[in-house]
């Protein structure tokens, strides 16, 4: 081959080239999964995406009551947290079926249990939330025994790459002073606690039904997270919205009970006259403030798995000023989009983000080891969480006439 590319005679070439700039796609957010006991299903294998209440019945059941060995008895509430989520939004959903190691209901599903149930999503790259609605279902009950639980779910949302974010339900009963206690047991960046359970119309009518029962939140809430990054984005705080299906609360909470739980990281659920039941808090479980609230940790989760996914193709380029300067555009483009959708703060672009890939951002010794380095800042929209109107008394003056 010659300088000239393997041409030998004198004429006209065509060749197709691809003018295709490199782009990063935003990522789903919408995708959830599910961990607990139900009635049926596979266990220990990889589980199928459901989209609808009625494949989630095919494959797993109906929401009748659960039988474990021994008088074990107990509401099938992964059932009914499938059917809130796809009543309030959700689209995708995952179930992590959870057993005993014999494979059966033997008793009621301990941490372990759910480690290795939660194991069987690790090869999901689309889940973006998950619960564990069925991690009340102990034999001892209490935060001693949904904490444990709480710990496997966080661990498992928080691993590398998982760009995952945990729901957490208390346990049934739960006084102000038991969810306190438990929040603080529970400091993740990724996670969030809500309270207190959700009282829905019994849809079992055999035998003798009670008019009503209580579930955990978690199935409503990730409902919720999808209804909103549908509708507005995952950027906007998944609070005061509607619980639909809920016909009221385990535990009314007095404005003052959502003065001492809202601080500390728990997100009450609370009934308005006029407006019904609604999502009123959107913290996250940090100890950080910087990852104070839900939106804006779900938000940078995104950004980062976009980001990961759309720059997959940098991997052994000539890492040298060309590559850089590609890598620089590609998110530019990507974060540009997202301060034109309402995600970011800032008149202009350069007020709202900025990428830097350059000598500035690495050292020979970086070129030499292989690593390409590339700094990006966001300034994300912060939730108006406390609205506050200064309002005084103004006397009328001839300079204003």
């Amino acid at each position: 081959m010659d300088a000239l590319g393997g041409f030998q005679a004198p004429g006209v070439y065509v060749e197709e080239i691809s003018l295709k700039s490199h782009t990063i796609q935003g990522v789903d957010t919408m995708t959830a999964a599910f961990a607990g006991p139900t009635l049926s299903g596979p266990v220990g294998t990889v589980p199928e995406l459901l989209t609808s209440f009625a494949e989630f019945q095919a494959i797993y059941g109906d929401a009748s009551e659960i039988s474990f060995a021994g008088p074990h008895k107990t509401q099938n509430y992964v059932a009914f947290a499938a059917r809130s989520f796809f009543d309030n939004g959700g689209r995708r959903l995952y179930i992590a079926r959870v057993t005993a190691p014999d494979g059966v209901n033997t008793t009621p599903p301990t941490a372990a249990d759910y480690a290795r149930a939660l194991s069987t999503l690790e090869g999901l790259g689309d889940v973006s939330v998950v619960a564990a609605p069925g991690g009340t279902i102990t034999e001892a009950s209490g935060i001693a025994s949904v904490a444990p639980i709480h710990s496997v779910l966080i661990a498992h949302v928080s691993r590398q790459g998982a760009y995952q974010f945990a729901v957490l339900d208390p346990p049934p009963a739960c006084s102000t002073s038991d969810v306190e206690a438990l929040r603080a047991q529970a400091n993740s960046n990724n996670a969030a606690l809500y309270y207190p359970w959700i009282t829905i119309p019994n849809p079992q009518t055999m035998p003798k039904p009670l008019a009503s029962i209580n579930v955990p939140p978690s199935g409503f809430i990730c409902g919720i997270y999808a209804r909103v990054d549908s509708q507005r984005g995952v950027w906007k705080a998944p609070a005061n919205e509607p619980l639909i299906g809920a016909a009221g609360f385990e535990r009314t909470l007095t404005s003052a009970d959502i003065d001492l739980l809202n601080p500390l990281g728990v997100n009450c659920l609370r009934a308005f006259p006029g407006k019904g039941n609604l999502v009123w808090g959107a913290r996250t479980t940090s100890s950080d403030p910087e990852w104070k609230y839900v939106n804006l940790r779900r938000y940078f989760l995104y950004l980062e798995h976009s980001i990961d996914q759309g720059t997959q193709w940098v991997v052994f380029e000539p890492n040298g000023d060309p590559l850089w300067a590609t890598v620089r555009e590609t998110v530019s483009n990507f974060l540009f989009n997202e301060w034109r959708s309402g995600a970011l703060l800032g008149n202009k672009p350069e007020q709202a983000y900025f990428v830097k890939c350059d000598r500035t951002t690495m050292t020979q010794n970086d070129l030499d080891n292989g690593r390409l380095i590339c700094l990006i800042g966001v300034a994300a929209v912060k939730p108006a969480e406390f609205v506050i109107f200064r309002i005084g008394q103004k006397t009328a003056d001839t300079t204003n006439s």
